[in-house]
């Protein structure tokens, strides 16, 4: 009788670092990878959006992983530390 559960973070951690070491688009790159609560946080610097791209659908794809929080910079590619003013007038928010 196998259980079956959540996959710890840990696991999934290396689970996704070693998917990025086998993948030849962004193997090469010094990118940082955190789980919590089955969420991963990519961070760290690309040159393309391409590559952005793949270590997203990479970490996306583990079995286990309930999203990805993407914040590897890449030229075009939104900010990291982009503010959002949450004082709404009408209907919109405000990103800057």
């Amino acid at each position: 009788m196998s259980q079956t559960g959540p996959v710890p973070d840990e696991s999934l951690r290396t689970v996704i670092l070693a998917a990025f070491a086998a993948d030849s688009r962004i193997a090469a790159e010094a990118l940082r990878v955190g789980v919590l609560n089955s969420i991963a946080h990519l961070a760290g610097v690309v040159d393309t959006l391409a590559k952005r791209a793949a270590a997203e659908e990479l970490a996306g794809q583990v079995s286990g992983v309930r999203g990805v929080v993407n914040r590897i910079e890449a030229p075009g590619a939104p900010s990291p530390a982009r503010t959002v003013n949450l004082s709404a007038k009408g209907d919109q928010l405000d990103e800057a």
